[in-house]
């Protein structure tokens, strides 16, 4: 693409817009000892990126942090970006990236770079996030957009709709008010655009790398107060895009540094024993979707024998990772002295990220599904009764949880880097839209095959925006936290109620509001298995599937 860019006389600028670990086995298979990344950053380092940006994912564990900082930063020349994040070092606060960046481009127009994340507060000791309502009143902010570029390149770890970017956006309109926004944002995983005014544009691009987020703009004069010409295109992130998008065949497609950074990531999978089996799923697990395997496939939903799974059953994921004799009881029982006590779970049920294929279940497999390395707690002697109305007041359908409470339990679940909940009511109003009004314009239209399955994405900005055209994929709801099914003893029978740490805040409110006998507190929680969440599914997989 650089390529064309040249052939074309353009600019290309290539901006990633955080969120480099948990998720893959190349990221999060490192051997004791290491930094989660560390080895996988070395191939994002070879890539001729323009701006990154700093995620989420960067700032929960701080040794991650403070690696971004050392060893990865430094590679993007003052380009990657961490606008309102900083970590502690030698009790100094610094920022881990740089505050924003100003270089020319090929053809040298002026850009101004800053890299927002969201107000994250899952952040690990030692990092900080500032509100980005005082991020854009700080000297250094002032400074750096006191000069009026040929543009502003706005990229960041927040949602372009429903959060901050506006902040920014007027605090740059304040002083420039007509100079060329463009904002490429991230984080709630879906598909979408908008424009501030018509001199800006703003584009989120998905989640996962599945969607390459592609913008245009035809500049004009520094002085110019009309509206420019702005494109946006989803592109599905396979070889076959690629090839037909850089004019390429698969003979010619490859290039020595591409084939390269593919040997180097095999020879990487090697070293963290990614491809250890722990054993043979008997079928699929599922998170109702099949949607990567659509995009990787191009399979259409008329050939291909779509499974839709709704939680629980006994195809999903969750069901699988949470319910009584399946993951979690059967991995916590492993070397537990508490093990003949009757127990109940509750974790939450954006642990668990992608779907579990039928054959052979390896290292890297465990690390897909279920990357994160949340710990299990718990607090002994609970009645059975009481642990079990738990659920019903964190899933915020009961009448204990009053309005006020689930729209600040959503807040609270979306600050602490949660988005599962908005991603999911994406695909639903998406798929409500094509059952209403999509079937009804392919019959009028006689058409026979079902494009293949994928994201039908409908933005607030003109044209259509997905490179390929797609049928959705129907999705079930889902909770928020899920539980094990209860043990088979009497209701007042006192048990171990278990849990995730992620949310131990949300349990004890719920426990203090379903009953008055005692007052829970973080002193009533103690550590109940060494084992975490992202080793379950390969514990589990080594008892019941060899």
């Amino acid at each position: 693409m650089k390529e064309i860019a040249l052939e074309k006389d353009v600019d290309l600028l290539l901006v990633d817009s955080g969120d480099l670990h948990d998720g893959t086995g190349l990221s999060d298979g490192f051997p004791p000892g290491q930094v989660d990344g560390h080895a996988s950053n070395e191939f994002l380092k070879q890539l001729p990126y323009d701006v990154m940006a700093i995620g989420n994912h960067e700032l929960y564990i701080y040794n991650i942090t403070l690696d971004m900082h050392q060893n990865f930063a430094p590679a993007l020349n003052g380009r990657y970006l961490s606008s309102n994040v900083n970590l502690t070092i030698d009790n100094n606060s610094v920022p881990v990236g740089n505050r924003f960046a100003k270089f020319k481009t090929r053809k040298g127009r002026s850009v101004t770079a800053l890299g927002v994340l969201f107000e994250f507060t899952g952040n690990d000791n030692n990092t900080t996030v500032q509100k980005i309502a005082d991020m854009v009143k700080e000297q250094w902010f002032l400074d750096a957009i006191q000069d009026e570029p040929d543009l502003f390149l706005l990229t960041g770890h927040m949602p372009v709709a429903r959060d901050n970017w506006p902040v920014v956006f007027d605090a740059i309109r304040a002083v420039h008010p007509t100079t060329p926004i463009l904002i490429l944002g991230g984080h709630t995983h879906i598909r979408d655009c908008l424009q501030l005014d018509g001199r800006s544009m703003s584009l989120e691009s998905g989640r996962f790398m599945e969607t390459i987020g592609w913008m245009s703009a035809k500049l004009d004069t520094s002085n110019s107060t009309q509206n420019i010409t702005f494109s946006r295109r989803y592109l599905d992130a396979n070889r076959i895009t690629y090839e037909y998008h850089t004019k390429e065949q698969d003979a010619s497609f490859d290039t020595p540094a591409g084939l390269s950074i593919s040997e180097g990531l095999n020879d990487l999978a090697k070293q963290f024993d990614l491809g250890f089996q722990y054993g043979t799923a008997p079928q699929d697990y599922l998170l109702n979707r099949y949607l990567h395997l659509a995009l990787m496939r191009n399979v259409t939903a008329r050939t291909y024998n779509v499974t839709r799974v709704p939680y629980p059953s006994n195809n999903s994921l969750l069901s699988l990772f949470a319910e009584q004799a399946s993951a979690i009881p059967v991995a916590l029982a492993i070397n537990n002295s508490r093990a003949d006590i009757p127990s109940y779970y509750i974790v939450q049920a954006g642990s668990q990220r992608f779907d579990l294929f039928a054959g052979p279940f390896t290292k890297n497999d465990q690390l897909t599904a279920s990357p994160f390395t949340n710990a299990f707690v718990f607090i002994p002697e609970v009645p059975l009764s009481v642990a079990m109305q738990v659920l019903p007041v964190l899933n915020g359908d009961t009448a204990i949880t009053t309005a006020r409470r689930r729209s600040f339990r959503e807040d609270d679940l979306y600050a602490s880097g949660e988005v599962e909940h908005r991603y999911r009511a994406w695909l639903e109003e998406m798929y409500r839209k094509y059952v209403d009004e999509q079937s009804v314009m392919r019959r009028t239209a006689g058409q026979d095959q079902d494009p293949s399955l994928g994201y039908v994405t409908q933005d607030a900005c003109p044209g259509v925006g997905d490179d390929i055209p797609h049928t959705p994929f129907q999705v079930f709801p889902l909770p928020d936290n899920i539980s094990s099914q209860p043990p088979k003893v009497s209701n007042d029978t006192l048990i171990d109620f278990v849990f995730s740490d992620f949310i131990q805040p949300d349990v004890l409110e719920a426990l203090n509001g379903v009953q008055s006998d005692k007052t829970y507190t973080d002193a009533d929680v103690s550590s109940y298995s060494p084992f975490l969440f992202n080793v379950v599914l390969g514990l589990y997989a080594q008892q019941a599937w060899n």
